[in-house]
């Protein structure tokens, strides 16, 4: 086969007919391929002609991909969330696991709420608020046990006279109140219950 005229960016098929190398096109295989002009486009976002190929490129935030897309370059793995994360429109948030947590300054470790001291935590009678990391429970007052009655646990009184956990004088009666006791001097000794002359 021969071509008159020559096969610049290709090879000579039959009588004056070239098969042009990619990117190449024309008659003789001597002018560029605009591959940017091609529909559908190769790139993604910018695209930029080069002789006898093309480049693509990609906008702010984005990397490229091997098959020409963008990614978005803020991915959860990149972001070294402390606990989760999800990617929501190309944004990428990280989350916390409990409502007990929020969001810190960096934007990436959770942080506790105190709910005992936001009031967010309510503790039913006799109970004290205990804040953990993420959470809160709720334990008995000092002077109440945990006790299951009637098919619930509740904080009861503890009677320090009868578990003798008083620090009641030898010469003192104890009297339980509740949550706590008192000390009475017996008859016939004076002073404050704990000391008994």
């Amino acid at each position: 086969a021969t071509c008159g005229h020559g096969c610049k960016y290709g090879e000579c098929m039959g009588p004056n007919k070239c098969k042009c190398f990619p990117g190449f096109t024309g008659k003789t295989c001597n002018q560029d391929l605009n591959e940017c002009g091609l529909k559908p486009r190769p790139c993604e976002h910018r695209c930029m002609n080069t002789h006898g190929s093309y480049k693509c490129y990609c906008l702010n935030g984005y990397m490229l991909m091997p098959d020409g897309t963008c990614a978005s370059s803020r991915t959860c793995a990149m972001v070294n969330c402390q606990y989760g994360c999800e990617e929501l429109k190309g944004q990428v948030q990280c989350l916390c696991p409990s409502g007990g947590l929020q969001l810190g300054p960096n934007g990436r470790t959770c942080i506790d709420i105190d709910e005992c001291s936001t009031g967010k935590a309510v503790c039913s009678d006799n109970r004290r608020c205990i804040n953990t990391f993420g959470s809160f429970y709720c334990k008995c007052q000092l002077g109440y046990e945990l006790k299951y009655i009637s098919g619930r646990y509740n904080c009861v009184d503890v009677n320090e006279c009868v578990t003798n956990t008083h620090r009641c004088n030898l010469h003192a009666e104890c009297l339980n109140t509740e949550g706590s006791f008192q000390c009475k001097c017996k008859q016939g000794y004076q002073g404050s219950g704990f000391d008994c002359t």
